[in-house]
């Protein structure tokens, strides 16, 4: 048999076999991995899901929440770049009202517990990095916290876009961080209405303060100055609505692609334990976007 006809129909068996009733999708699938539509139970409650999973063996997960009333699919092209570098994605839809903390806990405990396998039956990776925008940052801030209490070893860090705080915010970003012993790093968009006039830097400051005292880097990531927005991490998969709530223009291309390129790397590097100096202040990627006044450091 030709090899693309015996991996279609290897690709047709597993997603027959693995969805019960539910038939998982292949939304895309391309030389760096797949994007699969999917059912996952949570709780006893099941969700549809996204899953990212990159061609190789991946070196670790990165869970990546969409923010209040949006779905993953507005987070599709910033996953997929996320994937690209390596690494497995997973996005819940679901209601993300006050960053359901509630679910985040759960999916914490099914990460840890499940036992989940994604539907071409790969095992969770070991290392987790936890991710979200929006509301959905509140909600990984949340997942992070509980992965510090049932299993620290397994959490790598945080990247956070644009994350909007609810109660308990700043408790959970101290709890991943550990004072500085874990990275955590957010691209944020000029204060507004949908960002709640960047209501997460009081949480990103004091995990920044007692890193630095405690005798660790003290870098939380980059606010984009640039007319940047609120759906920069959504950006070419955005919609009217999800600017124009913000009373804001279209993002920006250039926004968004910058915070791809800092996002994607700051996850490969948290999970496998690396440093791309060009990531990081003092490096040429981030100087550039200072020196042009594209971006300016949250501190």
């Amino acid at each position: 048999m030709h090899p693309n006809k015996l991996s279609a129909l290897v690709w047709a068996t597993l997603l027959l076999c693995s969805a019960g009733a539910h038939a998982d999708t292949i939304v895309s699938k391309d030389n760096t991995g797949s994007v699969i539509n999917s059912q996952l139970t949570i709780a006893g409650t099941s969700y549809s899901v996204d899953w990212y999973l990159p061609n190789a063996n991946a070196s670790g997960l990165v869970t990546v929440q969409h923010g209040f009333s949006r779905g993953c699919g507005n987070l599709r092209d910033t996953s997929k770049r996320i994937m690209a570098n390596g690494l497995m994605v997973l996005c819940v839809n679901a209601n993300m009202s006050g960053g359901n903390p509630s679910l985040a806990e759960a999916l914490a405990n099914a990460l840890v517990n499940g036992p989940i396998t994604t539907p071409d039956g790969r095992v969770m990776p070991f290392k987790i990095a936890v991710g979200g925008h929006s509301a959905g940052g509140h909600f990984a801030s949340r997942v992070g916290w509980k992965l510090q209490q049932i299993a620290p070893a397994r959490l790598a860090g945080a990247v956070l876009f644009d994350p909007v705080a609810a109660e308990g915010f700043t408790d959970n970003l101290m709890a991943i961080s550990q004072n500085g012993q874990r990275p955590i790093y957010a691209v944020t968009s000029n204060g507004g209405i949908c960002n709640s006039f960047n209501n997460a830097y009081g949480a990103l400051k004091q995990v920044r303060s007692f890193a630095v005292s405690n005798g660790r880097d003290g870098f939380v990531g980059l606010q984009l100055t640039n007319a940047s927005t609120h759906v920069d991490s959504e950006g070419n998969n955005t919609n009217f609505i999800g600017y124009s709530a913000c009373l804001q223009a279209p993002p920006k291309a250039d926004n968004t692609a910058y915070l791809r390129d800092l996002s994607s790397q700051w996850a490969f590097d948290m999970i496998n334990n690396v440093r791309n100096p060009a990531a990081y202040p003092g490096g040429s990627y981030v100087n550039t976007l200072l020196t042009n006044k594209l971006a300016s450091l949250i501190q």
